[in-house]
């Protein structure tokens, strides 16, 4: 009797001192986590939107890579923080996503590895990236990251409610092409509808508000940041771009008192024409446009941000990537696995791409299969217009919260337009002396 108890205690004894003998990689992500909905899903085809198509695609290439075991960290967006925190612990990820506009502050540390070796060993060539995904992760001759996308401010339009208004013509958005034009639509618009023609962030998330500022800035052909040291803020451009943008709220064309989960539900409910937000949100609204008790029901479109102010057609653009921070401790098997992952994500690629996000190769760009995904011939142009800010501009992310904050000062009324620019190129500049 003793025996046959020992027996299967010693058996789960040994099973629990099993060693797990398969390499380690270590990813760190944000893009949220929905494991209740996707946890279990290796087709990255059956995932929608942008968490849902990154886990399924982590799953897939754990369950192609079974001598790999993948280690998944979800951070809060953007998880710069806690990138920092793991960084001066010496812990840090095998992988990890990064926005380019972020890869400089790292890069000029000496925090990231270049990847040249790991995409030579993976076969993936530089050469293949877009431009604008080229010029994301490229410093000099080495290659910082991974692109997995470009991505930009888009305009989302309600085609039921620019119906009504009156702003269709041949099936198409009417879009305005200078301030006048912009004033008239939204006047018109309201008129018509009730509602008010733009649906933005005004609250408490500053990212949009800044996107909008750099927007109208690079249209008028000014210089957000004159160097390294010193933004530009104060301009001529910039006086125009915050007073048109003042302008709009304080004439009652735009939502008010609204954060980011407020303006996406506002939009999606049919309270106003048109959303400014990214690409990451095509995918969603094409599908509550194939709903019938949606309010974009049979009435989505989507488009570039329209060309206001005429001195250049431009617009901003960003992207994600996958970096690798530097780690001494790193094996050849990990750089091994790491090579493996991201050849799987180059090659999968388009699966990413139907999250609304710009795919980062030309192949793809170029494709069939990616221009009949829906709307993608409609911003097609901005893989040749887009332009991120340059390079040389370091600490990007809090000087976007400062731009955002002030921005949203001034066009709501809490400080004049001239202050804001003051205080907002002060702060700016005080963050690029800092190092």
């Amino acid at each position: 009797m003793r025996r046959l108890i020992l027996a299967p205690l010693l058996a789960l004894l040994a099973a629990c001192g099993a060693s797990d003998d398969r390499t380690e990689l270590v990813v760190q992500r944000f893009f949220g986590s929905c494991q209740a909905d996707y946890g279990a899903v290796n087709d990255p085809t059956k995932a929608d939107g942008e968490c849902g198509i990154m886990t399924a695609l982590i799953n897939r290439f754990e369950a192609d890579n079974p001598d790999i075991r993948v280690v998944e960290n979800v951070v809060f967006w953007p998880g710069y923080d806690q990138l920092t925190a793991q960084l001066a612990a010496n812990g840090p990820p095998d992988l990890v996503t990064m926005h380019s506009s972020a890869i400089s502050d790292y890069e000029a540390r000496d925090l990231l590895e270049p990847l040249n070796p790991v995409l030579a060993q993976a076969g993936v060539s530089p050469e293949s990236f877009t431009p604008a995904a080229r010029a994301g992760v490229m410093v000099g001759d080495q290659v910082m990251g991974l692109p997995i996308d470009v991505w930009a401010p888009l305009w989302h339009i309600n085609m039921n409610l620019f119906r009504k208004a009156g702003l269709v013509r041949d099936g198409r958005p009417i879009l305005p092409s200078s301030p006048e034009e912009f004033d008239a639509h939204a006047r018109q618009f309201h008129e018509r509808t009730g509602k008010p023609y733009l649906v933005q962030v005004t609250d408490k998330d500053f990212a949009g508000p800044m996107r909008i500022f750099y927007m109208y800035v690079m249209q008028q052909g000014g210089a957000p940041f004159r160097d390294a040291r010193h933004s530009n803020f104060n301009s001529p451009e910039g006086q125009r771009a915050l007073g048109f943008m003042r302008d709009l709220y304080q004439q009652g064309h735009s939502v008010r008192n609204q954060d980011y989960a407020g303006a996406v539900s506002t939009f999606l409910k049919g309270e106003g024409g048109v959303l400014i937000d990214g690409t990451w949100m095509v995918g969603q609204f094409t599908a509550a446009s194939q709903r019938e008790d949606s309010a974009l029901a049979d009435g989505y479109a989507v488009r570039p941000f329209p060309a206001i102010f005429k001195e250049r057609n431009v617009s901003l653009v960003d992207g994600h990537n996958w970096v690798m921070p530097r780690d001494e401790r790193r094996t050849q098997a990990q750089r091994e696995a790491a090579a493996r992952f991201l050849r799987f994500f180059a090659d999968n690629n388009f699966q990413w791409a139907r999250t609304g996000h710009f795919p980062a190769y030309t192949s793809i760009i170029e494709s069939a299969a990616w221009r009949a995904l829906p709307h993608r011939s409609d911003i097609a142009v901005l893989t040749q217009i887009g332009e991120p800010l340059p390079r040389f501009v370091r600490r990007q992310s809090p000087i976007e919260f400062i731009v955002g904050e002030e921005a949203s000062a001034a066009f709501t009324g809490q400080k004049s337009v001239d202050r804001a620019l003051q205080d907002m190129q002060r702060r700016a500049d005080e963050i690029l002396q800092s190092f």
